[in-house]
């Protein structure tokens, strides 16, 4: 029979801090032998299709330019 998980004000707390702010992506609880062992949190970001700026007028984009 699976062994019930409780799930205390800490581990409430700090799933909903995980969650806040949080627009696109996930939250995953990991859990081992009913026990809440981590919590992960992946954020995506959205940009508009219509950018103006092109790759290589970017930063990054002159800094390998220069190295090569």
């Amino acid at each position: 029979m699976p062994k019930r998980l409780l799930v205390d004000e800490v581990w409430l707390e700090r799933i909903a801090g995980s969650l806040n702010g949080l627009e696109y992506g996930t939250v995953q609880i990991v859990v081992h032998d009913g026990t809440i062992m981590q919590i992960d949190r992946t954020e995506r970001r959205r940009f508009e299709l219509h950018s103006t700026a092109r790759i290589a007028d970017l930063p990054a984009a002159e800094g390998r330019r220069k190295s090569k």
